[in-house]
C-alpha cells in the first residue's frame, strides 16, 4: 500500500471524505486544497446511469464555459484559400492543407482542438487512426466541421469544452484553475452540469446522474450532493 505524504494527510484530515456536500462548497474544498507548486485545474467528474456501449446512450458534446478554462488551446484547422486566411485571422496556430495532413501522419500533432471545412474531410478522414484515438477527430455534430471557421476557432480559444462519456459512464471537464475566483468556478461548473444535463441521451433509463466530485489536479474528489447542482439550489 502506497504511503500518504504529509501533504495529503493534511488535505485528507481537512474534510470529510464521505460526506456530500454542496456544489459552492466542494469547489471551495477542492480549491483550498490545491497547493501543488503550478496552478492546478479544478475538475468535475459525474457518473451517469448510462452505457456508452450501446449508441442511444452515448452522450457527446462540447459546452462554452462562460469564464473559460484558464488553458492556453492550440488550435489546427484544415483549411484552404481564403477559409485557411479566415482560420489564421481568428487565431488558429497551425493552418494547412495537404502539408498538416502530412505533418500529422509525422507525428506533429501541434494542436488541442482540430477543426475542419467541410471539403477537407476527405483528406483528414485519412488521419483517423492517427487523430480519433486522441479524441481530435473533427465532428460535424461538435461544430468541428463547419465553414464558420471564425466562429469555431474563437469558441475553441475562448474556452469551449469537449466532454465524451468513458466506458464506466463518466464524464468529466476542468472548468477552470485553482487561481480562478470561487463564483467563477461555479458558474464554469454549472454550465457544465446543464450541457450534460441537456446531452441526456433517449436511451437512459432511471437515474441519470449518479455521482458528482470536484477536485485539483493534486488533490482527492470532493463528493457533491446531487439536489445542489440546479442553479436555484
Amino acid at each position: 500500500m502506497a504511503r500518504q505524504g504529509k501533504r495529503l494527510k493534511a488535505i485528507y484530515s481537512s474534510f470529510d471524505r464521505d460526506k456530500a456536500v454542496a456544489l459552492e462548497e466542494a469547489i471551495a474544498i477542492a480549491k483550498a486544497n490545491a497547493k501543488a507548486k503550478f496552478d492546478e485545474t479544478i475538475e468535475i467528474s459525474m457518473n451517469l446511469g448510462i452505457d456508452p456501449r450501446h449508441a442511444d446512450q452515448m452522450v457527446r458534446g462540447v459546452v462554452g464555459l462562460p469564464n473559460g478554462t484558464g488553458k492556453t488551446v492550440r488550435v489546427g484547422v484544415f483549411a484552404r484559400g481564403p477559409k485557411a486566411e479566415e482560420a489564421l485571422a481568428a487565431g488558429a496556430d497551425v493552418v494547412g492543407a495537404d502539408d498538416l495532413a502530412a505533418a500529422v501522419q509525422e507525428g506533429k500533432i501541434e494542436f488541442d482542438r482540430c477543426i475542419a471545412t467541410p471539403d477537407m474531410m476527405a483528406l483528414v478522414g485519412r488521419l483517423g487512426k492517427i487523430l480519433g484515438p486522441r479524441g481530435l477527430m473533427p465532428n460535424p455534430r461538435l461544430g468541428t466541421v463547419t465553414m464558420d471557421v471564425k466562429g469555431a476557432v474563437t469558441a475553441a480559444k475562448a474556452g469551449q469544452v469537449e466532454f465524451r462519456a468513458e466506458k464506466a459512464g463518466i464524464v468529466h471537464a476542468g472548468i477552470g484553475k485553482a487561481s480562478f475566483e470561487p463564483g467563477l468556478l461555479l458558474e464554469n461548473a454549472r454550465a457544465f452540469v446543464e450541457a450534460i444535463q441537456r446531452a441526456r441521451p433517449t436511451g437512459a433509463k432511471g437515474t441519470y446522474v449518479r455521482r458528482v466530485s470536484v477536485s485539483s489536479s493534486m488533490g482527492p474528489g470532493v463528493k457533491v450532493d446531487i439536489a445542489s447542482l440546479s442553479a436555484g439550489a
